[in-house]
């Protein structure tokens, strides 16, 4: 299937429409990522707000908890009450923590992974009664029991890690560090826990005292790995708190600790410096939390501005681009639209004028028919392609006026030439009628008749070459002759006549100005049909008045032509095509066309009964007088004109 045709318009337009496509969806795309940060930015501050700061109240909750569980498991003394309002504040926490994040604009800030984390949480959160039952009941031990309510933290801190979902690198760095130093201050409440329970009883047992190590050992290690990821702004509240003296003696005290397997040289100054360290490491996360919360509202206000620039500059580029693109494209359609009318202005208009003008032997001047073809626009290649198609333009023209001064040169010679011949022949043929008339013998009078039809024969060629020149054949009538005498006339032009009957017509005469190119013409069809049949058949010629003129049939019984031939034939004598010098086997045809399209006059081959061919002539009106006027002089005569005068055209 052949591909469909496209206008330049429309590929210019495909062409430039490419790039700007590619810059759309380059916008689309960096636009949606900054959009999606911003929104991933505004998730992570409802994540805060909704999940993260009611889970941080209740790890604080059961941190607290924790402890009194432990000082409950290691004393003999039944609880005074601090245990059970812990519990309260703890349930109340977690009723509270799930109302948050169960809320609608909670689920809507939360994906699989934290939803998957929250429903791991409110599992080992439906343990907390069952661990309270075995403190109640003291059939748990204090280490046993102090890392049952570690299991709940740590699924607190895992969905904490589901939470951190900042989409810029050193949000998320800062906030992975901070989540570590946490994790930190739960290592604390540990060992505060395990520590404080030992006291009431004396020492660590053996197992608590390897827990108490690892206690230690990873608090340590998580508090310095979190402030390696904080930023100077952010970590220099904790590098007070780490050289502050009340810290340098906790540290003391937990090497005590791990160093004497038990217990610490002061205990009872433990349990206050515990607390106050774990309390101001309280108020330091939450001081550092709301700070990168706000650097997460800050970049997220940031993003905003970035949305606001990316996108109004991006759309404003591509707007212009647009237009840029469309100015461009239709300017150079318009080049390309100009070009395409001035080269179809050459081929249809200005091209076949010059040569309609000089056809008709009309003048060309070559600066105004050929002027320099002008278009509109500054592309470079397109005023080059103007420029050759001027080039193009000016060489066609010159080109076909050099060959119409050719061929009027040409036509000068086969006037002249044949102006010349005709002149001799014309004096030839008076001189023989004066012989004729002088003598009476009659081997004589043969040999007259037959030179002075051979001399007819050569000035019907001389005629030939002026008619192909263009020129009136040079013979004249003054007054109408019988139709008879022009046919009989024609026939006496042919070199075959004896073959020839003409039969008899119906009385009509044509004007004397149509006369000499009449017998011309029939003589040419005349001398065909004698060619192009057997020397024994005959020609028979036979002419009337009919509804549109005079007609006249030739007729002969040869071969005949083939249908493509004959179409082509009469469609040349329909339309006179312009003489060829390369086409010399068709002078005849030429011949006539020429002449019958001078006097209007319609020429037909057909097929004939016999097989031959028909030549039907139709004369117009407009040359044919029905009534028969005085016979001319000489009117028997084959070779009845009007004399050149001698010296004529030489």
């Amino acid at each position: 299937m052949a591909p469909q045709n496209r206008t330049i318009r429309f590929k210019l337009y495909s062409l430039l429409s490419l790039p700007i496509v590619a810059l759309i969806v380059l916008w689309v795309f960096i636009t949606g990522h900054i959009v999606g940060d911003f929104f991933d930015l505004r998730r992570a501050v409802t994540l805060f707000q909704q999940v993260a700061a009611p889970a941080e109240v209740v790890a604080g909750h059961v941190q607290q908890e924790r402890r009194l569980s432990a000082i409950f498991l290691s004393g003999t003394s039944p609880d005074a009450g601090r245990l059970s309002a812990a519990r309260d504040e703890t349930d109340r926490a977690v009723v509270l923590f799930h109302q948050r994040a169960t809320s609608l604009e909670g689920r809507s800030a939360t994906g699989p992974d934290v939803v998957k984390s929250l429903a791991e949480l409110e599992r080992d959160l439906d343990r907390l009664t069952m661990i309270r039952q075995d403190v109640d009941a003291r059939t748990t031990n204090r280490l046993h029991a102090i890392q049952e309510y570690t299991g709940i933290q740590e699924s607190l801190y895992r969905m904490y890690d589901q939470l951190v979902t900042v989409p810029d690198v050193a949000l998320y760095r800062k906030s992975a560090g901070l989540q570590t130093v946490v994790r930190s201050r739960e290592l604390l409440s540990q060992e505060d826990a395990l520590l404080a329970g030992a006291i009431l009883q004396g020492s660590l047992a053996g197992e608590e005292q390897r827990a108490f190590a690892e206690m230690v050992a990873g608090r340590r290690l998580l508090l310095g790995r979190g402030l390696q990821a904080l930023d100077s702004e952010l970590r220099q509240p904790y590098d007070d708190l780490l050289a502050s003296a009340d810290y340098k003696r906790f540290t003391t005290m937990e090497n005590q600790v791990v160093s004497r397997g038990g217990r610490p040289e002061q205990p009872a100054a433990w349990q206050p410096l515990a607390d106050q360290l774990g309390s101001r490491i309280d108020q330091l996360g939450a001081s550092r939390s709301r700070l990168l919360n706000a650097r997460t509202d800050a970049t997220a206000s940031g993003i905003i501005g970035q949305i606001v620039i990316a996108g109004g500059l991006g759309l404003i580029a591509i707007l212009a681009a647009v237009i840029l693109s469309t100015r461009l494209g239709r300017g150079l359609a318009e080049e390309l639209a100009d070009l395409r009318s001035a080269a179809l202005d050459l081929a249809d208009v200005r091209l076949p004028r010059v040569v309609a003008k000089l056809r008709d032997s009309e003048a060309v001047d070559i600066e105004t028919e050929a002027p320099p073809i002008h278009i509109t626009g500054t592309t470079l290649e397109a005023q080059d392609v103007a420029k050759a198609f001027s080039t193009v333009q000016r060489t066609a023209v010159e080109a076909a006026v050099g060959q119409a001064d050719l061929r009027k040169g040409v036509s000068l010679v086969f006037r002249n030439l044949a102006r010349r011949n005709q002149s001799l022949l014309h004096r030839q043929l008076t001189q023989l009628d004066s012989m004729q008339r002088k003598t009476s013998a009659p081997d004589a009078l043969d040999d007259l008749f037959r030179l002075d039809h051979l001399t007819t024969r050569m000035r019907r060629q001389a005629e030939g070459l002026i008619i192909l020149s263009g020129a009136p054949a040079g013979r004249a009538w003054r007054k109408p002759v019988p139709m008879h005498d022009v046919v009989r006339g024609a026939v006496a032009e042919v070199e075959d006549y004896k073959r020839v009957t003409v039969l008899p017509m119906t009385d009509a005469s044509l004007v004397g100005t149509a006369v000499a190119d009449v017998i011309h013409m029939l003589a040419e069809l005349v001398e065909n049909a004698t060619v192009f049949s057997p020397p024994s058949t005959r020609v028979n010629i036979r002419g009337e008045l009919v509804g549109r003129g005079f007609v006249v049939e030739i007729e002969d019984r040869g071969l005949g032509m083939t249908d493509e031939d004959r179409a082509e034939v009469n469609l040349r004598l329909l339309n006179p095509p312009e003489f060829n010098l390369a086409d010399s086997d068709r002078l005849g045809l030429f011949v006539v066309s020429q002449l019958a399209d001078r006097h209007e006059v319609k020429v037909t081959l057909r097929r004939s009964a016999y097989g031959g061919t028909t030549a039907v002539v139709l004369l117009p009106h407009t040359e044919i007088i029905s009534t028969a006027p005085e016979t001319p002089p000489h009117g028997t005569n084959l070779h009845p004109f009007t004399a050149i005068e001698p010296g004529k055209h030489l």
